[in-house]
C-alpha cells in the first residue's frame, strides 16, 4: 500500500508542476485534473473512499470542466508569449512561495502524531459525510474559510490574468476615417 501511495503522490506532484508551468492554459488544466485524480487516489489510499468520490465528480470532474469552458470561452488557450500584463506578479509569487515554504518547515518541525479519540477511527472508516462535515465546521472551520478566500483570490486573479489591454489609438494619423477592423479594434484613416 505504501508503494501505491507514493506513486499517486508522485503523480500530483508530476501534475502540479504542470499545472504552474505550461505555457498554455489548456495543458495547465489538464495538468490540475491529473493531480485531482491522483489526490483522489491518495484519498483511497487512505481508506476515505467518500472523500476520494466527491474529488473525482466535483473537482476532476465538474470544476475541472467549468475552467475549460472559461479557458475556451476567452480565448486564453494561446500559449502566453507576451510579457506579464500584472505588474510584479512574479516578486508577488516569490514572496508568497517563500511564506509558504516557510510555513511548511515550521509545520512539519512541530509536527505531533495526534492522538485519536476512543471509536473516532470507526466513525471515520470509509470517510462518511457526517463526521466529515461535523469535524470540518467545528474544529478545522478556519482553514475552510481560508481556502474559500484563497478560491477567491484565485477567481479573481485568474480574471486579471485573463483580461487584454485595451490598444492605445492616440498615435493614428489625423484624416478621414474610413473603416474599422473588428479583430484588431484599430481604426484606418485616410
Amino acid at each position: 500500500m505504501t508503494a501505491i501511495f507514493i506513486l499517486f503522490a508522485l503523480m500530483a506532484i508530476l501534475g502540479g508542476l504542470l499545472t504552474i508551468l505550461a505555457k498554455n492554459a489548456v495543458h495547465a488544466a489538464l495538468g490540475l485534473v491529473g493531480c485531482l485524480i491522483s489526490v483522489a487516489g491518495l484519498y483511497v489510499t487512505l481508506n476515505a473512499h467518500f472523500l476520494a468520490a466527491v474529488q473525482v465528480i466535483v473537482y476532476a470532474g465538474a470544476i475541472m470542466v467549468l475552467f475549460l469552458f472559461v479557458i475556451m470561452l476567452l480565448n486564453a488557450a494561446k500559449p502566453v508569449t507576451e510579457e506579464n500584463p500584472v505588474p510584479f506578479v512574479t516578486e508577488i509569487a516569490g514572496v508568497a512561495a517563500c511564506v509558504v515554504i516557510f510555513a511548511m518547515v515550521v509545520i512539519m518541525s512541530s509536527f505531533k502524531a495526534p492522538v485519536l479519540p476512543k471509536g473516532a477511527v470507526e466513525a471515520m472508516q470509509g470517510g462518511g459525510p457526517g463526521p466529515i462535515g461535523e469535524v470540518l465546521f467545528t474544529k478545522f472551520l478556519l482553514p475552510f474559510e481560508a481556502v474559500s478566500i484563497l478560491l477567491l483570490v484565485a477567481v479573481i486573479g485568474s480574471v486579471a490574468l485573463v483580461k487584454r489591454p485595451e490598444q492605445q489609438q492616440e498615435n493614428l494619423p489625423d484624416g478621414e476615417l474610413v473603416g474599422t477592423f473588428e479583430n484588431d479594434r484599430q481604426e484606418v484613416k485616410a
